[in-house]
Formats: structure tokens, C-alpha cells, sequence
């Protein structure tokens, strides 16, 4: 049997950044239908108009991106950002003048 171990390079986060406009009310419900359908997938908002998924290889990646492409919107802006975990794990975030830690992640497998 063959065992293949996670690889920080193969894992990827898939990110969907948007702006769609909210001017009118149907512009609202397609914006409103189009994070829906994100979130439906199985995306996180990480900030209002910027959505993460994690993807365990580029193949589902890629099925999440064809998602995507079937609900973009007639109007507004729709990025799609793939990063592999290793890239992912570098980000840094402030909120305020204050950086949020990383969680530590053990070395070895800890036993109590």
C-alpha cells in the first residue's frame, strides 16, 4: 500500500475576492445570491468581501473554480486567488496595532 504524506506545496486555500455593486435591488440580491453560493460551497468569509476554502489538491481547486465561473455575476469584479498552504501559512494578519499569533503547531506528536 501506498501512502503518500501531506505536502504543505500540494495542499492549496482557494481565495474569491469581490466587488460587485449593491446600487440597485436586484444588483443586491446578486451580490447577496453570489456570497450564498460561496458560502454554500464550503467558503469562509475571511473579510466582507473576501472568501477562503481550503482545497486538499489543485484538481479541487479547480472544481470550485468552474463553480465560480457559473455564478459570476453580470456586473462588478470577481478575482480567484489559488495559494499552496505553504504560501497560506506565511500570512500575516493585524487587527488594530495588534499582530493576531499564529497557533502553535507541535513539533512531534505530544502524548498526555
Amino acid at each position: 500500500m501506498n501512502y503518500e504524506r501531506f505536502n504543505a506545496y500540494k495542499i492549496m486555500w482557494l481565495f474569491c475576492l469581490f466587488d460587485l455593486p449593491t446600487n440597485t435591488k436586484s444588483q443586491r440580491k446578486r451580490a447577496s445570491e453570489f456570497r450564498k453560493n460561496l458560502i454554500d460551497d464550503g467558503f469562509d468569509m475571511m473579510q466582507y468581501s473576501v472568501y477562503k476554502r481550503f482545497c486538499g489538491s489543485l484538481e479541487a481547486c479547480d472544481v470550485h473554480i468552474k463553480r465560480i465561473k457559473r455564478w459570476l455575476p453580470k456586473e462588478g469584479t470577481v478575482s480567484i486567488l489559488k495559494f499552496t498552504d505553504k504560501q497560506f501559512s506565511d500570512i500575516e494578519t493585524y487587527i488594530g496595532e495588534t499582530v493576531e499569533k499564529k497557533p502553535k503547531h507541535p513539533a512531534q506528536l505530544e502524548f498526555y
